[in-house]
């Protein structure tokens, strides 16, 4: 029996998620379907209940429900813990295991797709929400020199940094107080450039080797990347490569084989 995976949200027909599963389960011989579920914004479980009832083997999980994910599994790994949200659901049974792979993703894509290591680099991440929790454990786990995080309410930057100071060296504050300091990699975890804002980045913290990652992708340069090469940077990278990357670890803990991600990036990007 052909085993059924999907992707839950509201909305969700603009997902790539099925187009990307379905080209690792060709390339990897796994026998899966895959397909979208739109649930209603108050109906989560109920639509998790029903797919599970139908033989549903997992899910990723996107908005408006990763804390929804968060609270009905019955088993999370450290990172979910970390990120304090779900983007993937395993289920075994009763049981439903609950990660969270944005993180993973992210470094993977950094660290293997662009060849850049993260160990003794000086890491800018910018934002303090959602986005910017589920990376900070991974990317502390790479060892860099220093993870700074800037946001713009400047006390939930200390506080985010303060939680995890016994994994590293991070800091919290706002973006003035970076204003003076370079970074070897900026990563733009806000959700401006969905607005067509950009963050009040300084243009002393970049350097033309600087990697610029903005974790939204799009069909052409976002605003932060815009303003990043404006500031002299010549290196950047869209957030293309962390969705399809956060996928395969997805699709490692499902059925315990990692795709090779650079064909899909490849295809989508074309």
């Amino acid at each position: 029996m052909t085993d059924r995976y999907a992707v839950i949200g509201n909305p969700v027909a603009h997902s790539l998620s099925p187009r990307i599963h379905a080209a690792f389960a060709q390339q990897t011989g796994e026998d899966i379907e895959y397909g979208a579920i739109l649930a209603p914004v108050d109906g989560f479980a109920a639509a998790v209940g029903t797919f599970r009832s139908h033989g549903g083997c997992g899910l990723n999980v996107t908005v408006p429900f990763k804390l929804d994910a968060f609270a009905l599994a019955t088993t999370l790994t450290d990172r979910a813990e970390s990120a304090g949200a779900v983007n993937t659901l395993k289920f075994d049974g009763a049981s439903a295991l609950g990660d969270n792979t944005d993180g993973a993703g992210l470094v993977a894509d950094i660290t293997i797709r662009l060849g850049l290591p993260l160990a003794a680099k000086r890491i800018l991440l910018m934002g303090a929400g959602g986005a910017a929790r589920g990376v900070v454990l991974p990317l502390l786990e790479q060892k860099p020199a220093l993870l700074a995080i800037a946001n713009r309410t400047v006390e939930k930057a200390i506080a985010l940094a303060a939680r995890w100071k016994s994994r590293g060296n991070v800091r919290g504050g706002g973006y003035g107080d970076f204003a003076d300091e370079r970074f070897d990699v900026i990563i733009n975890a806000t959700s401006a450039s969905l607005s067509g804002d950009v963050p009040p980045l300084s243009k002393r913290a970049c350097a033309s080797a600087t990697l610029a990652y903005d974790m939204v992708y799009g069909e052409r340069a976002t605003p932060f990347l815009a303003t990043a090469k404006s500031f002299g940077v010549c290196r950047g990278a869209d957030g293309l490569g962390m969705l399809i990357a956060q996928a395969a670890e997805s699709f490692l803990i499902w059925r315990g084989v990692r795709p090779d991600t650079g064909p899909v990036i490849a295809t989508l990007s074309a």
